[in-house]
């Protein structure tokens, strides 16, 4: 029986950066548009879901990264 393929490790990991490059920009992108919306001086929407959105492409990695090693 042939073994399964294994998927090639710079196609998995450039993912896992798109991924996040996407989940970052998406949360910044959307806390802009809620400050410009509520008319904030200070851009808190988009200091706090950016740093929300840090976190989700972090947590997603190291599940990824976790998932792989086991």
């Amino acid at each position: 029986m042939p073994t399964p393929k294994q998927p090639n490790q710079l196609l998995k990991y450039s993912n896992l950066a798109i991924q996040m490059s996407v989940i970052i920009g998406l949360a910044a992108w959307g806390g802009n548009k809620l400050d410009i919306y509520y008319k904030n001086e200070t851009p808190i929407y988009t200091i706090v879901l950016s740093l929300l959105g840090i976190g989700a492409a972090l947590y997603i990695v190291l599940k990824d990264l976790i998932k792989s090693q086991k």
